[in-house]
């Protein structure tokens, strides 16, 4: 059976993206918490990948480790099914992934993941905003250009609704202010039975939540 290890689940925005997709392609796994900020981080998660951050996927002798790496992965198990399978949706939600994958600091940094926090109000400064501004744009591009039948960004659920999925948890912890047609995304994906499990179990969490300093372990 495939295992998936991961931080904290009120913390670990990283964790949370594979640990989606698992679960919307149906596909079982056991997962391993590791507690981010403590001192058995470091060592528990050297057993599993020379890396030192999570997540972690383990299937059998293979590790593979980091997020995007991972959904890939889990793509070729299934198949392709975690892409569109139109090659031009399918290039469009590699890219915006992608640009989750390695962009948003600002915003990331300013409103950490918290997946139990409600009405936060933390103002942005000017990066920040724009990367609120532009992850807005991205979802309203998506779905005016749906041509797939269904309710997430490309009609079925892909990676790229799993990449954006900590999104779905700081604009609902912090208020973020975005368009109608976003906001109607945003009321749909949190309400997926998936996410709601994930929060169900941040909140039988008993570690401290996140202070709004600099996050660390790839959260």
């Amino acid at each position: 059976m495939l295992r998936l290890i991961i931080g904290n689940k009120n913390l670990s925005s990283w964790s949370l993206r594979p640990w989606m997709l698992l679960k919307h392609l149906d596909l079982e796994f056991e997962e391993t918490a590791i507690e981010l900020d403590s001192p058995r981080f470091a060592p528990e998660v050297a057993r599993y990948t020379p890396a030192g951050r999570v997540p972690v996927l383990i299937d059998g002798p293979l590790r593979v480790w980091d997020s995007i790496a991972i959904c890939e992965y889990l793509n070729e198990l299934t198949n392709g099914a975690a892409w569109p399978a139109d090659a031009g949706r399918r290039a469009r939600a590699r890219s915006i992934s992608a640009e989750m994958h390695a962009g948003f600091a600002a915003m990331r940094n300013e409103w950490p993941m918290d997946a139990t926090a409600r009405e936060r109000q933390v103002p942005l400064g000017n990066a920040a905003r724009a990367d609120v501004a532009r992850i807005d744009a991205i979802w309203c591009d998506c779905i005016e250009q749906r041509a797939d039948p269904g309710p997430w960004l490309f009609g079925r659920y892909s990676i790229a609704d799993a990449f954006y999925a900590p999104v779905l948890l700081r604009f609902r912890s912090y208020c973020a202010e975005i368009s109608d047609t976003s906001r109607g995304y945003l009321e749909y994906a949190l309400q997926d039975p998936h996410l709601q499990e994930w929060i169900d179990g941040a909140l039988q969490e008993t570690e401290t939540p996140p202070s709004t300093g600099p996050r660390t372990h790839n959260r």
